[in-house]
């Protein structure tokens, strides 16, 4: 058989869907195991490799196989999150706090996948297929477990805590609910709050409907959104770790997004640090504040008669 048959088998006896027992998931676990054409199996080797760069980038030099660039994403989504449930790769094992949109991710096949894949060809090989599915549920529970040590947890007003996916992203926006609300929005409640892994976590539906805000738009709100009943005030706050400030451009996009909703709107930008703040100054809109997680107990105001409050 050529190599392209015998990882689908292998697939196949380690017992991924069919849905994955294609060309391409064949194509990647030989990415992974860093077959060539004429490689046996007990030489598979166990490596970190980036989608495009790494796992692509194999198929089309070593098997002459090539993908669009638009198909990272059927690699990723059809492929790797498979292998990854399955327990045949391990997800950014080399930084596992890595954010879920970082460009560093990458994969590499998992230690016991790899022990039994190297048995393939071999007398040994039904018996290591039948070895890795036996203690693959275990081993499912141990991984899952480790990676939920990694989330952030944030706890809401109302007691019921969520989990963001790691990443400096995320941590922004814990601190937002953490720090900032109990400091300049104190009696407020999240209204909504996304996630990079998870882009509508906590939405509180029935207060956004009450709000004059359309539901079903909720996705191009701002990373966190909170609500001072007692003043009537709706805080629009973004988060920023590389791009998304309140800009004069978003400025008019949540306006008429928001057009039915009368309570006073106050926008702020979040920042990590001074660096990433002075990165995006210059595009941030006049009459917005902003804040910065380092520097926690102060404010920055962009100009005007006022400090905090409705434009």
């Amino acid at each position: 058989m050529s190599k392209i048959d015998d990882a689908k088998e292998i697939l196949k006896e380690l017992g991924l869907p069919v849905a994955q027992q294609n060309e391409i998931s064949a194509y990647t676990l030989l990415a992974l195991c860093s077959i060539k054409p004429k490689d046996s199996w007990n030489k598979a080797t166990r490596s970190s490799l980036k989608v495009s760069k790494g796992i692509m980038a194999f198929c089309k030099d070593v098997y002459k196989k090539e993908y669009a660039p638009n198909t990272r994403e059927t690699f990723r989504r059809q492929v790797l999150h498979q292998f990854v449930q399955a327990r045949i790769a391990d997800y950014n094992p080399d930084n596992p706090s890595l954010p879920v949109n970082s460009p560093n991710a990458h994969y590499a096949v998992t230690n016991e996948a790899l022990e039994a894949i190297r048995a393939f060809g071999t007398k040994a090989w039904k018996e290591a297929a039948k070895k890795f599915k036996s203690e693959v549920g275990e081993l499912s529970k141990k991984y899952l477990k480790e990676r939920k040590q990694t989330l952030i947890p944030v706890k809401l007003s109302n007691g019921k805590t969520l989990k963001l996916s790691a990443g400096k992203h995320n941590e922004v926006q814990a601190a937002i609910v953490h720090e900032f609300a109990t400091r300049f929005a104190k009696g407020s409640e999240v209204l909504y709050l996304g996630d990079t892994a998870n882009k509508d976590l906590y939405v509180d539906k029935t207060a956004l409907k009450t709000l004059g805000i359309p539901i079903t738009e909720h996705s191009k709100l701002p990373d966190v959104v909170l609500y001072d009943r007692k003043k009537n005030w709706l805080y629009l706050i973004e988060a920023v770790t590389s791009h998304g400030p309140v800009s004069p451009k978003r400025i008019v996009e949540l306006e008429e997004m928001l057009k039915n909703c009368k309570a006073g709107k106050v926008y702020v930008s979040a920042f990590p640090d001074f660096s990433e703040f002075k990165k995006h100054s210059t595009n941030i809109a006049w009459e917005t504040e902003v804040w910065v997680v380092d520097f926690p107990e102060h404010m920055i105001h962009f100009n005007g008669d006022k400090f905090m409050g409705p434009r």
